[in-house]
């Protein structure tokens, strides 16, 4: 989705954000962002352990069955 801004696409991104937010707002959005990725991905790598976890107990009992 974003593979085709490039540099100076992402300058006019930071320059419209600037001139909305102001210089002062902008750390707090960008920390707020921060956190809010940390978090998805810790959610994302959860689920995907979860998931995984179920996978290898089905084979484990799968293959003591047999």
């Amino acid at each position: 989705m974003f593979a085709n801004i490039g540099i100076p696409g992402l300058v006019l991104i930071l320059i419209v954000a600037l001139i909305i937010f102001g210089p002062s707002k902008l750390p707090e959005i960008g920390k707020a962002a921060g956190q809010t990725l940390k978090e998805f991905k810790k959610s994302t790598k959860e689920l995907t352990g979860d998931v995984t976890e179920e996978i290898n107990d089905v084979k484990k009992i799968i293959k003591d069955s047999k």
